[in-house]
């Protein structure tokens, strides 16, 4: 994959962009409602990228049904593209939330209940701060490169 740039637009550029769901999820880490993002049950080929930047995150080759109500993969396209902290919101709880590096956009959370096949960890991730790129469109929105996750 070839390593490029995705700079966070300004907040008032990602304001106009984002729908206000997908603004509040990657800017204040809100969480969308289970079950309620077409991403959770979309299986075509392709990848999901950061709504805010475009930074490739996931590809569908790796997304799998959790039945956990949000979008679910067993690894990121790029490890170096995530970046994992210790979220300590839900007393009890402790998670490890997901951001994108370049875009610092809060993603969801890594759980490691994922299947053992696929290397046991489940990115539940928000399907407001994706957007997805069919695999038949990735040299016309500028991610040719990433063509090879599908031949």
């Amino acid at each position: 994959m070839e390593k490029r740039a995705y700079p966070k637009p300004s907040d008032e550029e990602l304001q106009a962009a984002l729908s206000p769901l997908a603004y509040e999820v990657t800017q204040h880490g809100a969480t969308e409602r289970p079950f309620s993002h077409p991403y959770d049950h979309l299986f075509e080929e392709g990848i999901y990228v950061d709504a805010a930047t475009g930074e490739p995150l996931f590809s569908s080759r790796d997304k799998f049904d959790s039945g956990c109500g949000w979008p679910a993969f067993a690894q990121p396209i790029d490890p170096e593209a995530l970046v994992e902290r210790l979220d300590g919101s839900l007393p009890g709880m402790p998670r490890t939330e997901v951001r994108s590096a370049q875009g610092d956009s809060h993603l969801g959370h890594v759980f490691p209940d994922g299947p053992a096949q696929l290397g046991g960890q489940r990115y539940c991730i928000n399907g407001a701060a994706l957007r997805f790129i069919p695999a038949g469109q990735l040299a016309a929105e500028g991610y040719g490169d990433l063509e090879a996750l599908f031949a």
